[in-house]
């Protein structure tokens, strides 16, 4: 059978009749494959998949809803589309030019009156400053897990569900999850602050890495629904406290195909800087079908928003060090052989390192920043009231 060619963006639209924002919705859905061909700098779209629409037969072609599938609930707080990400409407690339995550807080947990971030700061309480003391060894992510328990127990404000209720309790489990990230006591300044002055972001001869931690905190809040946030989501559902829902969205960050991509995108930039050719190393990886971490997203076949925002400020502000060089060959070199593009997960961990931040860094501020869309989430499910209980289509041995 000879294979139909591969289709441009424009060709492809044309064929199914829609805008290309359209289009690109139907890839971030699996409902197009999005392609990578040799030779070619833009990306191409899979002709069976398009000609398979277009007829609108075969629809168990189309992958289940809970595997990059048609939505699964409704929600009013991130739009991905277009190859752009909202925040209840707003461009979140153009929030992060001046927002704080505090501010982005407000923004998602539709803050409407009394700022909830102007409460007085509470200390952690006791049998929580306790756990984290003694967690101190642990890395910031496990000793947060280590802490939100008890933060359940004794957080009585937190069984006020009203809206304004939740909105304060939102505020210090942001507070508290900074203070325990850093080992330091919880404060009233900017969460970008804090971090900036814990690891000395501003002290190293970086000037603007302050900036870069504001503008990855807000970028990083919330993303639709990822698998961390479906599972503070289903926590909520059963009623469960915000605390454990946020441990429930932590506890599923930490996977390595999720949060965990930042330690192996980390990796990879460092075999990048440490190897004599990167374009060699790019070819080697690819030539042993290894992945590239760091680079191509889903929801974004034309590149990541956060990520290439978050380059342009890094090469913007940063000296033009041989570091920042390797980078720079090793993004033109992946994306000349797959036409893929760097992510979030990239920028930050560029970042980091390029401002000499320590290794949990990346992690630790993806987490932080996405808190927040969690609260947000779980504001959403307490709202709806309604348990998250899917079905499974049963596919093993019958009766």
């Amino acid at each position: 059978m000879i294979q139909e060619p591969n289709l441009s963006a424009s060709e492809a639209a044309a064929e199914l009749g829609v805008s290309l924002a359209t289009l690109y919705a139907y890839v971030s859905r699996g409902m197009v494959r999005s392609i990578a061909e040799p030779g070619r700098r833009q990306r191409r779209y899979a002709a069976a998949d398009i000609r398979r629409l277009a007829r609108k037969s075969e629809p168990e072609a189309t992958p289940p809803p809970l595997y990059w599938g048609q939505p699964v609930l409704e929600s009013a707080i991130t739009l991905v589309a277009g190859g752009r990400l909202y925040y209840r409407g707003r461009d979140a690339v153009r929030l992060a030019e001046s927002a704080t995550l505090e501010s982005v807080a407000g923004l998602l947990w539709n803050v409407a009156a009394d700022d909830p971030f102007a409460a007085p700061v509470a200390p952690l309480p006791p049998v929580a400053a306790r756990i984290a003391a003694e967690a101190a060894g642990l890395p910031p992510m496990e000793r947060a897990m280590a802490v939100l328990p008890a933060l359940g127990v004794e957080d009585d404000r937190a069984l006020a569900r009203s809206a304004a209720g939740l909105q304060r309790t939102g505020a210090r489990l942001l507070r508290w999850l900074t203070a325990v990230m850093l080992r330091r006591p919880a404060s009233a300044a900017p969460a970008h602050e804090d971090l900036a002055e814990a690891w000395g972001a501003e002290s190293k001869g970086a000037i603007g890495g302050a900036d870069l931690l504001r503008r990855a905190l807000v970028l990083c809040a919330d993303h639709e629904l990822t698998a961390s946030t479906f599972a503070a989501r289903i926590a909520a559902s059963t009623g469960a406290s915000p605390h454990a829902a946020v441990a429930a969205g932590l506890a599923a960050l930490n996977g390595p195909l999720h949060g965990g991509l930042s330690a192996r995108t980390g990796t990879f930039l460092e075999l990048a800087l440490g190897a004599a050719d990167a374009r060699r190393l790019v070819v080697e990886r690819l030539q042993h079908g290894e992945d590239l971490p760091g680079f191509g997203h889903t929801l974004y076949p034309e590149g990541d928003p956060r990520g290439q925002h978050l380059l342009d400020r890094i090469v913007a502000t940063l000296p033009d060090g041989p570091e920042l060089a390797v980078a720079r060959t090793l993004v033109e070199t992946v994306f000349d052989l797959t036409g893929e593009r760097p992510t979030m997960d990239f920028a930050l961990v560029l970042a980091s390192r390029l401002i000499g931040l320590p290794p949990e860094a990346p992690l630790a501020v993806f987490a932080l920043g996405r808190s927040v869309g969690w609260m947000a989430h779980v504001m959403e499910q307490y709202a709806a009231a309604r348990l998250i209980r899917p079905r499974a289509r049963y596919v093993g041995a019958q009766p």
